[in-house]
Protein backbone atom coordinates (compact mmCIF):
# COMPACT_ATOMS: atom_id res chain seq x y z
CA UNK A 1 0.00 0.00 0.00
CA UNK A 2 1.68 3.21 -1.11
CA UNK A 3 1.64 6.06 1.87
CA UNK A 4 -1.08 8.51 -0.06
CA UNK A 5 -3.47 5.32 0.47
CA UNK A 6 -1.96 4.88 3.90
CA UNK A 7 -2.84 8.47 5.18
CA UNK A 8 -6.10 8.45 3.19
CA UNK A 9 -7.09 5.55 5.07
CA UNK A 10 -5.87 7.21 8.58
CA UNK A 11 -8.10 10.41 7.77
CA UNK A 12 -11.04 8.11 7.15
CA UNK A 13 -11.16 6.07 10.31
CA UNK A 14 -10.46 10.02 12.01
CA UNK A 15 -13.56 11.09 10.15
CA UNK A 16 -16.08 9.52 12.07
CA UNK A 17 -15.80 10.75 15.21
CA UNK A 18 -14.56 13.97 13.59
CA UNK A 19 -18.32 13.96 11.68
CA UNK A 20 -20.26 13.63 14.91
CA UNK A 21 -18.82 16.26 16.62
CA UNK A 22 -18.81 19.80 15.94
CA UNK A 23 -15.28 20.50 15.08
CA UNK A 24 -15.38 20.83 11.06
CA UNK A 25 -14.71 17.20 10.22
CA UNK A 26 -13.67 18.87 6.25
CA UNK A 27 -11.17 21.50 8.50
CA UNK A 28 -9.50 18.68 9.76
CA UNK A 29 -9.03 16.68 6.64
CA UNK A 30 -7.92 19.80 5.14
CA UNK A 31 -5.53 21.01 8.36
CA UNK A 32 -4.16 17.50 9.65
CA UNK A 33 -2.10 16.78 6.21
CA UNK A 34 -0.60 19.92 5.91
CA UNK A 35 0.15 19.49 9.77
CA UNK A 36 1.56 16.30 9.82
CA UNK A 37 3.91 16.37 6.56
CA UNK A 38 1.46 13.78 4.85
CA UNK A 39 1.86 13.48 1.24
CA UNK A 40 -1.63 14.19 0.72
CA UNK A 41 -0.48 17.78 1.58
CA UNK A 42 0.48 17.78 -1.65
CA UNK A 43 -2.60 17.07 -3.77
CA UNK A 44 -4.09 19.73 -5.87
CA UNK A 45 -7.59 20.81 -4.46
CA UNK A 46 -9.22 18.51 -6.81
CA UNK A 47 -7.86 15.54 -5.30
CA UNK A 48 -8.35 16.43 -2.46
CA UNK A 49 -12.48 17.21 -2.36
CA UNK A 50 -12.67 13.35 -4.15
CA UNK A 51 -11.20 12.25 -1.22
CA UNK A 52 -13.69 14.35 0.96
CA UNK A 53 -16.49 13.06 -0.95
CA UNK A 54 -15.83 9.70 -0.42
CA UNK A 55 -15.30 10.44 3.59
CA UNK A 56 -18.82 11.94 4.07
CA UNK A 57 -20.57 9.07 1.39
CA UNK A 58 -19.03 6.89 3.95
CA UNK A 59 -20.26 8.57 6.76
CA UNK A 60 -23.54 8.96 5.03
CA UNK A 61 -23.97 5.06 5.01
CA UNK A 62 -23.68 4.91 8.45
CA UNK A 63 -25.93 7.64 9.44
CA UNK A 64 -29.18 5.39 9.32
CA UNK A 65 -27.87 2.94 12.37
CA UNK A 66 -26.03 6.18 14.41
CA UNK A 67 -28.64 9.29 13.79
CA UNK A 68 -32.16 7.58 12.56
CA UNK A 69 -33.77 9.76 10.36
CA UNK A 70 -37.19 10.44 12.50
CA UNK A 71 -40.55 11.73 10.72
CA UNK A 72 -39.67 14.36 8.23
CA UNK A 73 -41.50 17.90 8.88
CA UNK A 74 -41.86 19.53 5.62
CA UNK A 75 -41.82 23.41 6.22
CA UNK A 76 -38.62 23.01 8.51
CA UNK A 77 -37.21 20.92 6.12
CA UNK A 78 -37.87 22.61 3.08
CA UNK A 79 -36.84 25.78 5.06
CA UNK A 80 -33.59 24.37 5.61
CA UNK A 81 -32.35 22.96 2.81
CA UNK A 82 -33.20 25.41 -0.14
CA UNK A 83 -30.42 27.90 1.33
CA UNK A 84 -28.14 25.31 0.94
CA UNK A 85 -28.96 24.11 -1.23
CA UNK A 86 -29.10 27.16 -4.02
CA UNK A 87 -25.60 28.76 -1.94
CA UNK A 88 -23.96 25.27 -2.69
CA UNK A 89 -24.56 25.27 -6.86
CA UNK A 90 -23.83 28.16 -7.56
CA UNK A 91 -21.36 29.05 -4.79
CA UNK A 92 -19.03 26.27 -3.95
CA UNK A 93 -16.80 26.41 -7.26
CA UNK A 94 -15.88 30.09 -5.95
CA UNK A 95 -15.78 29.27 -2.30
CA UNK A 96 -13.11 26.45 -3.47
CA UNK A 97 -11.52 28.60 -5.25
CA UNK A 98 -11.08 32.14 -2.97
CA UNK A 99 -11.73 30.20 1.07
CA UNK A 100 -9.24 27.20 0.19
CA UNK A 101 -6.24 29.11 2.34
CA UNK A 102 -5.11 28.02 5.62
CA UNK A 103 -5.83 32.15 6.98
CA UNK A 104 -9.38 31.37 5.74
CA UNK A 105 -9.55 27.62 7.43
CA UNK A 106 -8.14 28.72 10.86
CA UNK A 107 -10.54 31.69 10.21
CA UNK A 108 -13.37 29.14 9.95
CA UNK A 109 -12.32 27.46 13.15
CA UNK A 110 -12.46 29.94 15.13
CA UNK A 111 -15.80 32.00 14.32
CA UNK A 112 -17.34 28.82 13.95
CA UNK A 113 -15.95 28.29 17.82
CA UNK A 114 -16.97 31.51 19.01
CA UNK A 115 -20.55 30.84 17.48
CA UNK A 116 -21.18 27.92 19.25
CA UNK A 117 -19.31 28.60 22.46
CA UNK A 118 -21.56 31.77 22.91
CA UNK A 119 -24.80 30.64 21.29
CA UNK A 120 -24.63 27.53 24.41
CA UNK A 121 -25.23 30.19 26.72
CA UNK A 122 -28.64 30.75 25.42
CA UNK A 123 -31.05 29.46 28.19
CA UNK A 124 -32.88 26.26 27.55
CA UNK A 125 -36.28 26.90 27.11
CA UNK A 126 -37.94 25.06 23.83
CA UNK A 127 -38.09 21.33 22.08
CA UNK A 128 -37.81 19.89 18.79
CA UNK A 129 -41.88 19.80 19.21
CA UNK A 130 -41.99 23.79 19.05
CA UNK A 131 -39.49 23.85 15.97
CA UNK A 132 -41.33 25.06 12.84
CA UNK A 133 -40.19 26.87 9.12
CA UNK A 134 -38.69 30.17 10.92
CA UNK A 135 -36.87 27.66 12.94
CA UNK A 136 -35.63 25.82 9.62
CA UNK A 137 -34.44 28.67 8.08
CA UNK A 138 -32.14 29.38 11.06
CA UNK A 139 -30.81 25.88 10.66
CA UNK A 140 -30.50 26.86 6.83
CA UNK A 141 -28.57 29.71 6.66
CA UNK A 142 -26.18 27.86 9.25
CA UNK A 143 -25.87 25.50 6.73
CA UNK A 144 -24.63 27.68 4.08
CA UNK A 145 -22.70 29.38 6.70
CA UNK A 146 -20.81 26.01 6.46
CA UNK A 147 -19.49 26.33 3.08
CA UNK A 148 -16.70 27.50 4.50
CA UNK A 149 -14.07 25.76 5.24
CA UNK A 150 -13.18 24.91 9.33
CA UNK A 151 -17.11 26.59 10.24
CA UNK A 152 -18.79 22.56 10.19
CA UNK A 153 -22.01 21.88 9.41
CA UNK A 154 -22.76 20.25 12.34
CA UNK A 155 -21.04 23.36 14.63
CA UNK A 156 -23.29 25.99 12.80
CA UNK A 157 -26.70 24.00 12.75
CA UNK A 158 -25.94 23.58 16.90
CA UNK A 159 -25.76 26.95 17.21
CA UNK A 160 -28.15 28.33 15.67
CA UNK A 161 -30.81 25.53 16.96
CA UNK A 162 -29.37 26.96 20.62
CA UNK A 163 -29.56 30.72 19.84
CA UNK A 164 -33.47 29.58 19.31
CA UNK A 165 -33.09 28.73 22.51
CA UNK A 166 -33.25 24.61 22.07
CA UNK A 167 -32.19 22.53 24.91
CA UNK A 168 -28.59 20.96 23.82
CA UNK A 169 -30.34 17.91 23.30
CA UNK A 170 -32.98 19.03 20.97
CA UNK A 171 -30.43 21.38 19.09
CA UNK A 172 -28.63 17.83 18.19
CA UNK A 173 -31.49 16.46 16.86
CA UNK A 174 -32.94 19.36 14.41
CA UNK A 175 -28.98 19.40 13.59
CA UNK A 176 -29.22 15.96 12.15
CA UNK A 177 -32.94 15.86 11.03
CA UNK A 178 -31.73 19.00 8.52
CA UNK A 179 -28.39 17.19 7.94
CA UNK A 180 -29.38 14.42 5.70
CA UNK A 181 -30.56 15.76 2.37
CA UNK A 182 -28.11 17.92 2.42
CA UNK A 183 -25.50 15.61 2.98
CA UNK A 184 -27.11 13.47 1.00
CA UNK A 185 -27.11 15.87 -2.19
CA UNK A 186 -23.76 17.14 -1.55
CA UNK A 187 -22.46 13.90 -1.61
CA UNK A 188 -24.47 12.70 -4.79
CA UNK A 189 -23.65 15.83 -6.42
CA UNK A 190 -19.85 15.60 -6.20
CA UNK A 191 -19.42 11.98 -6.35
CA UNK A 192 -20.79 12.57 -10.21
CA UNK A 193 -18.04 14.36 -10.80
CA UNK A 194 -15.29 12.24 -9.55
CA UNK A 195 -13.98 8.35 -8.53
CA UNK A 196 -14.94 5.94 -5.42
CA UNK A 197 -12.23 4.61 -3.41
CA UNK A 198 -13.54 1.51 -1.54
CA UNK A 199 -10.62 1.66 1.16
CA UNK A 200 -11.72 5.00 2.28
CA UNK A 201 -15.51 4.43 2.31
CA UNK A 202 -15.47 1.73 3.85
CA UNK A 203 -13.20 3.02 6.86
CA UNK A 204 -15.33 6.12 7.05
CA UNK A 205 -18.25 4.25 7.21
CA UNK A 206 -16.67 1.85 9.78
CA UNK A 207 -15.59 4.79 11.92
CA UNK A 208 -18.63 6.25 11.76
CA UNK A 209 -20.56 3.28 13.32
CA UNK A 210 -18.30 2.55 15.97
CA UNK A 211 -18.02 6.32 17.17
CA UNK A 212 -21.36 6.55 16.90
CA UNK A 213 -21.54 3.64 19.34
CA UNK A 214 -19.38 5.52 21.69
CA UNK A 215 -19.98 9.21 21.51
CA UNK A 216 -23.89 9.01 20.86
CA UNK A 217 -25.16 11.40 18.32
CA UNK A 218 -27.05 14.03 20.50
CA UNK A 219 -24.74 16.63 22.70
CA UNK A 220 -25.87 16.68 26.37
CA UNK A 221 -23.28 18.47 27.57
CA UNK A 222 -21.30 22.07 27.49
CA UNK A 223 -20.26 22.85 23.96
CA UNK A 224 -17.14 25.06 24.95
CA UNK A 225 -15.12 22.27 25.04
CA UNK A 226 -15.06 22.23 21.22
CA UNK A 227 -14.91 25.54 20.75
CA UNK A 228 -11.65 25.41 22.63
CA UNK A 229 -10.54 22.81 20.92
CA UNK A 230 -11.31 24.44 17.22
CA UNK A 231 -9.62 27.26 18.31
CA UNK A 232 -6.38 24.97 19.01
CA UNK A 233 -6.25 23.77 15.78
CA UNK A 234 -6.81 27.40 14.05
CA UNK A 235 -3.53 28.32 15.84
CA UNK A 236 -1.62 25.50 14.71
CA UNK A 237 -2.64 25.59 11.02
CA UNK A 238 -1.57 29.73 11.48
CA UNK A 239 1.68 28.84 12.87
CA UNK A 240 2.60 26.07 10.19
CA UNK A 241 1.97 28.51 7.39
Amino acid sequence: MRRAEREALALALLHGPLELLPVSSSGHVAALPRLLGWELAGWDAARRKELEVVLHAGTLCALPLVAPLRRPRWALLLAAVVPPGVAGLLGERWVQARLGTPATLAAGLLGGGLALALADRRTESRSTADADWRDGLWLGFAQVAALMPGVSRSGATLAAARARGFSRVDASRLSWEVAWPVLAGATGLKAMRGRPAAGPFLAACASTLVAGRMLGAERRRPLWPWAVWRASLAIAVLART
